[in-house]
Formats: structure tokens, sequence, C-alpha cells
């Protein structure tokens, strides 16, 4: 690999025609200059520059890599240019992925700060559940996401990767006027074994908290509707086809719909995370993660 200081001392000999020229441009003796040169030639094998007492100039050899240097040059110019802007959020890019509840509440408002104080960065944002973003972020496919974990379902593979805890958000029991009694705020689970019930659409894995949930408690639930759209969800509650466990983030109010603190088990509750890759050190996502993180320290006081 050629030593881009030494080329950038032939570009400077052509450029000032002498020796002393080209190191003067380079801050050094001519002295050093000339080893540096004799070092270039002795590694590519071939003379380079035709010296006498009083003059230098380029062989045709030398010729050929001055212009080739020019080139070499002016791209590592550029790629350090490059570097700089993107270290000072000027440039590069940054690829955020979030499931929807948090999106809608979170990350789409802290992608519109980013924005308007680093508009230079290129972003771009999907939605996807944590089954699929934490594989993509560990794989480089994304920057960062923004994900969750059910605290009393196994967790998923995070080699190499880094979570941020944003924000624990409740578990809660959706239900219909029909299954409300009055003056109910808890509920158990397991006193729901009979009923039918409406949940997400994964069916396995760490996603499918319902099933999970309910055979923990000794049932197997009889899902019959499934969505993964929460508003689907509460609209289906709030006619009467069920019951849903529905996060804090989702449980907007509905006519039709009252929501109850799940009693047993206790503790229901997702963690939200960013998760970002443990070598990551870039300024956009150090940026990104410090804009969420106000954001969900504003969820956690609500």
């Amino acid at each position: 690999m050629l030593d881009a200081r030494r080329l950038s001392l032939l570009r400077d000999v052509s450029r000032t025609g002498s020796i002393a020229g080209a190191a003067q441009l380079a801050g050094c003796t001519a002295s050093a200059a000339s080893q540096q040169l004799s070092a270039l030639e002795q590694e590519l094998g071939i003379a380079l520059l035709e010296r006498s007492a009083r003059s230098v100039r380029l062989t045709e050899a030398g010729r050929v890599l001055v212009e080739h240097a020019h080139r070499v040059l002016a791209e590592l110019a550029g790629a350090e240019e490059a570097v700089q802007a993107v270290s000072g959020l000027r440039g590069g890019r940054m690829r955020v992925a979030a499931f929807s509840s948090a999106a809608t509440t979170l990350v789409i408002s802290a992608l519109v700060a980013f924005r308007q104080r680093h508009g230079e960065v290129y972003l771009s944002f999907t939605e996807a559940e944590p089954e699929d973003a934490i594989p993509a972020v560990a794989a480089g496919d994304l920057d960062l996401a923004v994900t969750h974990q059910y605290g009393h379902l196994p967790g998923p593979d995070l080699r190499g990767l880094r979570q941020t805890l944003l924000h624990r958000d409740r578990l809660l029991l959706a239900v219909p006027p029909r299954l409300h009694r009055a003056g109910q705020t808890t509920a158990k689970l397991r006193d729901y074994a009979d009923t039918t019930w409406l949940s997400t659409l994964p069916s396995e894995g760490f996603q499918a908290v319902t099933e999970l949930l309910c055979r923990a408690e000794g049932f197997e639930p009889d899902i019959a509707f499934r969505s993964d759209h929460y508003e689907l969800l509460l609209l289906s509650v709030a006619a009467d086809f069920g019951v849903a466990l529905v996060p804090g983030l989702a449980a907007a109010p509905r006519k039709g719909v009252t929501y109850l603190e799940v009693s047993e088990p206790s503790g229901l509750a997702r963690d939200i995370h960013i998760t970002t890759r443990t070598a990551d050190s870039s300024p956009a996502v150090q940026a990104l993660s410090g804009l969420l993180t106000n954001r969900g320290s504003g969820s956690r006081r609500r």
C-alpha cells in the first residue's frame, strides 16, 4: 500500500519543480523529503525522479504516478472531510426502527427534533417489532431501534448490543361493560379463563405475551381475534368481543372500554429500550438516544 505522505511529496515536487519546494509545503527539511521520495522509489522498484546537482524532474513513471496521486489524494481529502462531517452531525445517515405504539408516542417527535437540529443527516425509519428490529441492529442493517421486552418472559439475544431503558409500560386488561363490575379497578388473569380473548398477531416466540402469561396462570386463552393494531383490538373490546391485554401507552380512553390494573400476576409491564450496537459510538446515535431519553423520562413522570 502506497504511503499518502510520500505521494503528496511527489505531487508537490511536480508542482514546485524541486524537492526543497515540496519539503517547504510539507513542513519538513529537504533531506527528510528526499529520503521519503527515495523510499517511495524503493517501494515501487522504479525511478520516479531524475536528480542532478541543480534540478530534479519526474521520470515517465513519476509523471504517471503523479496523475494518479492527484486523484488518490483528492479522494482521501474528501473522505476525511466526510468523516469530519459525520462527527459534526453535518452528514452521514441514521437508520431507525420502532414498534408502532412507541413510534407514535415517543419516536416520531424525537426524529422531528433531530431533523431540526441535524438536518444534513439522512434519516430513515421503519416500523418493526423487536423480533425483527433487534437482529437488524445486530447485523448492522439498523443503527438504533426502540424495542420492548416483557419482564415475565424470556429475553432476546443481546450479544454485541447495548440497551438503555426508556420507559416501563404497565400492562392493563381492557374489558367491555358486560365484564366490568361496578367499582372494579383490578383484575386477576385467571378470572377470565373462560372469556374470549383478543391479542396481537404473534402466537409464539417472546411476542406471544397473552398466551404465555395466561399459560403461566394455568389456562389456555381462547384467542378469537388478532391484530397488531391496538386501535382495532380496542374497537373489538368495545364491541364486546372479549378482553385484551394492552400496554399503557396504547390505552387511550374509549367509550365501552374499561382498563383494569392486573393484580395477578403482579408487576406486569414491558420495558421499552433504546437498542444499539455496543461498539457503535456514532454521534448521530448518541444525539438521537439523548432526545429519546428525554421523551422517555417525560413518559415515566406522567
